[in-house]
């Protein structure tokens, strides 16, 4: 069997640029590239943390404008090696949060989750 892993997230998302500048400010991924798919109507950007082999964010706008207010993505988790630094750095960014604490799963790993720019859930997740 062929080696496997998860290329990218893709997302539908009503307003590109503002997407964008979230995930750029306050999520903290680098911008890759912006293409306009070969239909000429599809805007695509491709957000990662800058290393070659990671799972990229893909933002995809002019698919569908009638999505629910969760978006098309219900979340996605970002690892991190200091949780709590995370959350202090989001917070004074503005970050809403889906919940204001951290939270400690039985099995040691924690987490806490932001809202999106379109109502998506991101999560920010220590192992």
């Amino acid at each position: 069997m062929a080696k496997k892993r998860i290329d990218h997230i893709g997302m539908v998302v009503k307003d590109f640029e503002k997407a964008i500048e979230f995930y750029q400010t306050i999520v903290g991924f680098e911008l890759k590239g912006k293409i306009t798919h070969t239909n000429g109507v599809f805007q695509l950007a491709f957000l990662g943390f800058g290393n070659a082999d990671e799972t990229e964010l893909e933002i995809i706008h002019g698919y569908n404008d009638n999505l629910p207010s969760e978006g098309k993505v219900h979340h996605f988790a970002v690892n991190v090696d200091n949780l709590e630094e995370e959350y202090e750095r989001v917070k004074k960014l503005g970050a809403q949060f889906v919940d204001p604490e951290i939270v400690a799963l039985p099995n040691g790993y924690r987490y806490f989750f932001i809202f999106g720019p379109e109502g998506e859930w991101v999560e920010f997740f220590q192992r």
